[in-house]
């Protein structure tokens, strides 16, 4: 199954001037995927066909090298790892976790690394039901990028790393943004943790170098919650809350 699929995945490339696309729709346990697209206007799915993977114990990659890149992915299943790398700017990235599916994203290990400017990232881990452990990754180089990520779960390890060596000036932005800055600026990141903690859940580790940026994070309770978070630069603007 895992070799089908990957020459079908190879197959579904679409020859076009402007753009390489994929859509994928996989029902089965034990997925290896790796997607890699080199070029500018690539899509691996889009906002009305996604790419939709629906089972268990699935490992799903994707590196994308180029500007204006867009992913939408839906994961149907209990257990996913997945490594996000895109290398460059005004690049678009949606993962929906658990949408109306079998199983809830119950252990997700996420690692996103993003190197440019002006990218949106939407992730919805568990929604409405409850990833019981995330461990979730974003390294970010560059400016005017958003991350805007939801988790459903008692414990969500999640570990921002961001460089915005560029911009000095705030990033526009309140809770919910989730439209690119432009030019030199900070970026957006809002963090919604929900669901129950103890024992030891809700953990979130913020790390930022670089001026001008905004963040928004709130955590749930019942207990256990945990924030790092270390700022240089000048012009943040910071809202955190926690509840008992």
């Amino acid at each position: 199954m895992k070799r089908v699929l990957a020459l079908v995945a190879s197959l579904m490339l679409a020859a076009s001037v402007h753009a390489n696309e994929i859509y994928i729709q996989q029902i089965g346990d034990g997925l290896d995927l790796d997607i890699v697209q080199d070029g500018q206007d690539n899509q691996i799915g889009d906002a009305t066909t996604g790419v939709s993977l629906d089972g268990d114990d699935m490992t799903f990659s994707i590196t994308q090298t180029g500007n204006q890149n867009t992913i939408a992915a839906t994961i149907k299943g209990n257990n996913y790892t997945g490594t996000w790398s895109v290398l460059g700017s005004y690049n678009d990235i949606d993962l929906l976790c658990s949408s109306t599916a079998t199983g809830n994203c119950d252990t997700v290990t996420l690692d996103i690394e993003i190197d440019g400017d002006s990218t949106t990232l939407d992730f919805d881990i568990g929604e409405t039901g409850s990833a019981d452990s995330s461990d979730i990754s974003f390294v970010i180089d560059g400016d005017g990028n958003v991350v805007e990520m939801t988790v459903d779960g008692e414990s969500a390890l999640i570990d921002v790393v961001i460089d915005n060596s560029a911009g000095t000036g705030t990033a526009p932005g309140t809770n919910g943004t989730l439209t690119a800055a432009t030019g030199t600026t900070g970026n957006v990141v809002d963090i919604d943790v929900s669901g129950d903690g103890d024992v030891v859940g809700h953990t979130i580790d913020l790390t930022i170098t670089g001026g001008g940026s905004y963040y928004n994070i709130t955590q749930s309770g019942i207990y256990d919650n945990h924030l790092d978070a270390t700022f240089t630069g000048d012009d943040q603007s910071v809202d955190i809350t926690q509840s008992d």
